[in-house]
């Protein structure tokens, strides 16, 4: 049997190491920190969560679920872990961070089949028949690992920028100014919402709108159309301040919607809101949701404080903008997540082009399972294209080229239901039940 080399100890590298060794296969782990770190990382655990803490929605039969769903009959290990340091986010799945890591790290030490190198891997050996290599580095991958991709690939990476929300000391938060509620109040009230007047809103968006940024580091730049080094932000994830400079009200329909969330002293929707959502199972720090930015530090200050509530905040973490890169899955990868020059080489996690935590790890989850059926001497199957899992991998590997950027799981995915039967079903949500029901029961099977 091949042993199994897999680069990475982010979110997709430990669960492809123990969804291969619950499999039988022997694992080598390789993570390069502490010895060398990454410009987002702020320790070397396994597992860590860089931007939000957020699993996303566990509302039954969205998409997100649907994902999370299929993992959970798979037996994910690192659901597992998130579903067991779950903290209280509404109806999402957040967890407490540093538990969730602590309890990877330790799943990961007590698998025999599973050996940890701390370094740094700079060379791929494609060509050795004995090794199977799962290449999970992530979106900070280091540049000399970089280097070695671009020469196996012998094509240029893409690139796009991902993002870290501010965290807030909860006892700085003044709580008579604010109020608890999920959005249409669904699931619980565990977001504290923060709202503001027209007149506020007005001032907050003069403020952001004028902050200053921070000046981009050369690893953030990278060549656009062949000519300068720039700054070019994934549209997926724009900072506040460059969303706020596309319209008056675009942060009012963005991340600071008001929509669903009653104000109890009012009886009304407020005129805009941010919501802080809970970083642990202490409760002792929030994250301003969707609030990543690029301003110095003490223009965050200064700007944030603003926000009704924060006026005294303690901000723990400030906002970040930083530059993740991608593989063009379309043109170099298998459904199996195979390169297709080199088979014994597969990526997974964000480098493959899938966006989130959940995909992350559902990735690196097939990832496991791919390699384990190669180093056994069997032909992988690809996970079925009714699937959330499926459609996901679909996506990366048949995307139109030209138009490849990364993508979290959604409907638009999944195969589209027959027009006939769109036609009977004018109810979104009956739809949705449908192509849920359809892609468990096409996992079920594949699991079988």
């Amino acid at each position: 049997m091949k042993k199994i080399k897999i680069i990475g100890g982010g979110l997709a590298g430990p669960e492809a190491a123990l969804t291969a060794a619950r499999l039988g296969c022997d694992v080598g782990l390789y993570e390069m920190r502490p010895h060398r770190s990454t410009e987002a990382h702020q320790t070397s655990d396994f597992a860590e969560l860089v931007c939000s803490n957020s699993l996303k929605s566990e509302s039954e039969n969205s998409a997100p679920w649907l994902l999370k769903q299929e993992m959970r009959r798979a037996g994910s290990p690192l659901l597992e872990e998130a579903d067991a340091t779950a903290v209280p986010a509404g109806h999402a799945l957040a967890v407490d961070r540093e538990l969730f890591s602590a309890r990877v790290a330790a799943r990961i030490a007590a698998e025999p089949r599973i050996t940890v190198h701390r370094e740094e891997v700079v060379e791929l050996r494609e060509n050795d028949p004995e090794i199977v290599t799962i290449l999970a580095s992530g979106p900070l991958t280091s540049p000399a690992l970089t280097k070695e991709l671009q020469r196996l690939t012998g094509a240029d990476h893409l690139a796009f920028y991902d993002s870290i929300s501010p965290i807030v000391d909860a006892t700085t938060i003044d709580m008579d100014k604010v109020y608890f509620a999920a959005r249409y109040d669904k699931g619980t009230a565990d977001y504290i919402n923060c709202p503001f007047t027209k007149e506020e809103y007005e001032t907050f968006l003069d403020a952001l709108t004028t902050a200053e940024n921070v000046e981009a580091k050369d690893w953030e730049k990278f060549p656009v159309d062949g000519t300068a080094n720039k700054l070019q932000y994934f549209e997926g994830c724009l900072p506040i301040e460059e969303t706020a400079r596309r319209g008056r009200d675009t942060l009012r329909f963005g991340p600071m919607k008001p929509v669903g969330l009653t104000d109890p002293k009012t009886g009304r929707w407020p005129y805009a809101v941010v919501q802080l959502r809970q970083e642990n199972l202490r409760a002792d720090s929030y994250n301003l949701v969707g609030f990543q930015n690029h301003l110095k530090y003490g223009e965050q200050a200064r700007v944030l404080r603003l926000i009704p509530g924060l006026e005294n905040a303690k901000f723990l973490r400030y906002g970040q903008i930083h530059r993740n890169t991608y593989i063009h899955a379309p043109s170099l990868l298998t459904e199996t997540l195979q390169l297709k020059a080199h088979p014994n080489v597969m990526i997974a996690g964000q480098l493959s082009g899938v966006e989130g935590y959940t995909e992350s790890i559902a990735s690196g989850m097939l990832a496991g399972r791919y390699a384990a059926a190669i180093a056994s001497g069997n032909a992988p199957t690809p996970a079925p294209r009714a699937s959330a899992n499926g459609s996901l991998t679909h996506y990366i590997t048949h995307a139109e080229t030209k138009k490849f950027t990364p993508a979290n799981i959604t409907f638009d995915l999944l195969p589209p239901l027959e027009t006939e039967l769109r036609k009977k079903m004018r109810d979104k949500k009956e739809r949705h039940k449908l192509q849920c029901d359809r892609a468990l029961a096409a996992w079920d099977e594949w699991l079988r």
